[in-house]
């Protein structure tokens, strides 16, 4: 079987959420939206309570998915992502599926909230991990490596900021979004470096089919 990229996702914190149902139309929307802009092999759909999965051709589209969803319910709301590589299979006509490749992203998405439970990765929400004896993925430590570093800063945006990003991730000019931001053009350029806003939007796009990666 080929080996596909899986995504484990998982609302942070929920159950304490004052509108549970609000949250949920929230998450919906959001997937909704980066299945849009992404080609997902199976489209992140919400399983069972707080919990959403999909599937990806190749694990830069999952990484680069995991992000769209985060940036687009933080910091109102959080989640957690487990990514995998291996392969799946289909268990039944409900379109069930199984296989090593979900059980990498179920260690993944573990890895992930246990990490955060250490104060020096309390802001780790993505971590990615190799079914046994799958090949062609890339190296779970150059990617973590990099999702270290992407969570942290991602984690440390202030509303306005993520709304700067958001834009920027949707190729906005820093002028439009200055416009809709009602600020100057200025103050979104100084919030683009301070916030290290360009290198994630970098990082993100050399993700992309044909970037620069």
């Amino acid at each position: 079987m080929t080996p596909v990229a899986t995504v484990i996702g998982d609302l942070v914190g929920s159950r304490s959420s004052q509108d549970r149902a609000d949250l949920h139309q929230r998450l919906g929307r959001a997937l909704a939206e980066v299945n849009d802009e992404l080609t997902p092999l199976r489209g992140l759909w919400v399983t069972a309570g707080d919990e959403y999965q999909g599937t990806f051709a190749t694990v830069a589209e999952a990484v680069r998915a995991t992000l769209l969803v985060r940036v687009r319910l933080w910091p109102a709301h959080d989640v957690r992502h487990g990514i995998g590589w291996g392969a799946t299979s289909v268990l039944d006509d409900a379109g069930i599926e199984d296989g090593p490749g979900w059980w990498a992203a179920r260690a993944a998405i573990d890895a992930a909230e246990r990490a955060a439970e250490t104060p020096a990765q309390r802001w780790l929400r993505t971590a990615y991990v190799v079914a046994d004896g799958a090949e062609g993925g890339p190296d779970p430590a150059f990617v973590n490596a990099g999702l270290v570093l992407r969570d942290e800063r991602v984690s440390g945006l202030s509303e306005r900021s993520v709304s700067v990003l958001r834009g920027l991730l949707s190729h906005e000019t820093q002028r439009d979004l200055a416009e809709a931001l009602g600020v100057s053009a200025s103050a979104v350029s100084q919030r683009v470096r301070a916030d290290g806003l360009a290198a994630i939007v970098a990082a993100h796009d050399m993700l992309a089919p044909g970037g620069d990666r």
